[in-house]
């Protein structure tokens, strides 16, 4: 059986999300949004690591508050950097040796099913690069500076990209090893990937691996969430929910 690790980046300011509390934390059905999305990855028996990177600014609370329940989950914890494409990296470097694969995810993007992930993970097998991605369906257009429409945007194989994106540990690595200075224009991993002139393999998904954004992204997550059956997750730790 083929060894993935897991790393999943819980960074970014939350400007969008707005109030006191970051997305990250945000309850979600009774449980924090990130403690939702560790929960696709802990009980699998191809997952021989899970490594969260969190912001500096958050690794205090993260380890006071839920710092014995991810040691119980087997979760790994790792301080991040300015940028997503820096957390990551800092993750890479407590992926253990032998993982083939490396799948990230990001920590608010809670709704994924397991087929989803398995779909991917096999995809990745296959092609050593895969992402979920959603096929655009509304009318695209591009607009001015000035909010102006300019264009109408032909849709034809345009797609969103999701996570998890998975690829050979190898080609990771020499991806992040080739980081551009300018951190800004990197958006997810594959865009590294696919600088080096290797291929990534899209996985169809649909709209309901939501990544949370504003509030309104955890109301239609809840309302996804809610709709599914529930899922067992054994490995939760030694706390009751209720402490969550």
């Amino acid at each position: 059986m083929a060894k993935f690790a897991v790393i999943i980046p819980a960074g970014g300011k939350g400007e969008r999300f707005g109030g006191s509390e970051k997305k990250t934390f945000a309850s979600l059905d009774g449980r924090p949004v990130f403690i939702r999305t560790l929960e696709l990855f802990i009980n699998r028996d191809d997952v021989c690591a899970t490594i969260l990177v969190v912001p500096p600014e958050d690794i205090t609370q993260m380890k006071e508050k839920y710092g014995p329940n991810l040691g119980f989950m087997g979760v790994k914890l790792v301080e991040g950097g300015a940028y997503r494409c820096d957390s990551v990296a800092k993750g890479l470097e407590a992926v253990p040796e032998d993982a083939d694969y490396i799948a990230v995810h990001d920590a608010v993007r809670p709704c994924a099913t397991e087929d989803m992930v398995n779909d991917v993970f096999a995809e990745a097998q296959k092609s050593g690069a895969a992402i979920l991605a959603a096929p655009l369906h509304g009318t695209i257009k591009r607009g001015s500076d000035a909010g102006i429409v300019e264009e109408t945007v032909s849709r034809t194989n345009l797609y969103e990209a999701q996570t998890p994106q998975v690829f050979r540990a190898e080609l990771l690595r020499r991806a992040y090893a080739s980081l551009p200075e300018d951190r800004t224009q990197i958006t997810d991993d594959a865009q590294l990937v696919e600088l080096l002139g290797e291929a990534v393999a899209i996985v169809t998904c649909d709209a309901s691996n939501l990544k949370i954004t504003a509030k309104a992204d955890l109301t239609l997550a809840n309302a996804i969430i809610k709709s599914r059956p529930v899922r067992k997750v054994p490995k939760m730790g030694a706390f009751e929910e209720a402490q969550w």
